[in-house]
């Protein structure tokens, strides 16, 4: 999987190599800011009598430096000895490949977490000191784990009304009375589905950074994303799922360069400290995605990232138009402020539901749930949202 993040970046930095130079007399680049930009490089390299071959020659060693610093830093990783190493929890209910985790004690209030379809659950439950629902269970709480599992012949033909109607119902009903319900990123999605059919469930609905306003921040990146599932529709037909190589592709389209200063600055880590055993375990994670069933990569890439159906009141679960202004109760919606992959501007319309309070993260998207300053960035504040209910 990690081969085929690098394989979309490689194709997206193609342009750089030496047989795509850019015509610099040209229309390139064609931002205007970028233009201003070139313009002054031309003229600090004419006061310096540079030649535009020594230009030239300058940044392809600094390209060649940079890629020497990230294959360092992927060998670096792949010999890294740290691994996840976390005892299972008890397992509350079980259904096909699905199957509710339980962190806590019966008696203390239940908090559900509801993870995204295409990666594993245990982000919430990464590591050593990195476990946001062994913490939350150490402060009172019963965090239950919603695990999707792997896909197998009756999930590849679900579709997400199958997923929140279905299997998330059924595992709210394994709870003994009421719960708070936290959803992260694509299990935000699913948990206001679900909150809205069965809010007499909930003490409380958590968002963590989930979008909503899939046009938000512009809409070239969402369609071009929705675009895509033309080519895989083969793979839809033959195999029943898009792949982890190709869900990796797509995110990797979402910030390719970051791919490659993630590992430039791994290489620069201490191997040995916390910082770099962290990295590992995140890094094993993403790299260890699940397929998404093919009717719901329809429903998500058309219908999320094309049509926008969310925000456009037209997303249908169970024949019900999905509204965030439908459920009333306590609501916590959790931004990261450089969230790449779900923009802050995405999620904010969330705001607007009637018992929202909102909380900016100073993290990243994964960073808020499970990176070092996550304690500060969004647990403790999840936590005393939770006690206030």
């Amino acid at each position: 999987m990690l081969a085929s993040s690098l394989r979309a970046m490689a194709a997206m930095t193609q342009p750089l190599s030496s047989s795509a130079w850019p015509n610099w007399s040209g229309a390139w680049p064609r931002s205007s800011t970028a233009q201003a930009q070139a313009s002054r490089i031309a003229h600090e390299l004419a006061a310096l009598k540079a030649s535009p071959e020594a230009f030239r020659a300058a940044i392809l060693q600094r390209l060649i430096a940079q890629d020497r610093a990230m294959l360092a830093g992927i060998a670096a990783y792949r010999r890294h000895p740290h691994t996840r190493q976390l005892p299972e929890p008890p397992i509350l209910w079980r259904e096909g490949a699905a199957r509710l985790l339980d962190y806590g004690h019966p008696r203390d209030p239940a908090v559900l977490f509801v993870p995204s379809l295409v990666n594993r659950a245990h982000v919430l439950d990464l590591d050593e000191g990195a476990s946001l629902m062994r913490w939350l269970a150490g402060q009172g709480f019963r965090p239950l784990l919603l695990d999707w599992g792997w896909p197998g012949p009756t999930e590849r033909r679900f579709t997400l009304t199958d997923h929140v109607a279905g299997r998330l119902d059924r595992a709210m009903s394994a709870v003994p009375g009421p719960l708070a319900l936290v959803g992260y990123c694509m299990g935000g999605l699913l948990a206001l589905a679900a909150a809205q059919r069965r809010p007499e469930k909930l003490r409380g609905l958590g968002l963590l950074a989930t979008p909503w306003d899939f046009h938000a921040a512009g809409a070239h990146q969402p369609r071009a994303l929705s675009a895509a599932l033309v080519g895989f529709e083969p793979m839809l037909e033959a195999h029943g799922a898009l792949s982890v190589d190709a869900l990796q592709s797509l995110f990797a389209m979402l910030d390719p360069f970051g791919i490659a200063e993630k590992f430039r600055a791994f290489a620069r880590l201490d191997q040995a400290g916390a910082r770099a055993h962290r990295f590992v375990v995140l890094e094993d994670w993403l790299n260890d995605g699940v397929p998404l069933a093919a009717p719901v990569a329809r429903e998500t890439l058309a219908g999320w990232y094309g049509r926008n159906d969310t925000a456009r009141g037209e997303w249908l679960v169970a024949g019900l138009a999905v509204r965030p202004q439908a459920y009333a109760g306590p609501a916590f919606i959790a931004v990261p402020r450089r969230d790449r992959i779900v923009p802050p501007a995405a999620s904010l319309p969330l705001a607007t539901m009637p018992g929202a309070r909102v909380h900016v993260a100073q993290a990243g998207h994964i960073g808020m749930v499970a990176g070092e300053n996550a304690e500060s960035a969004m647990w403790r504040p999840l936590r005393d949202w939770l006690r206030g209910l």
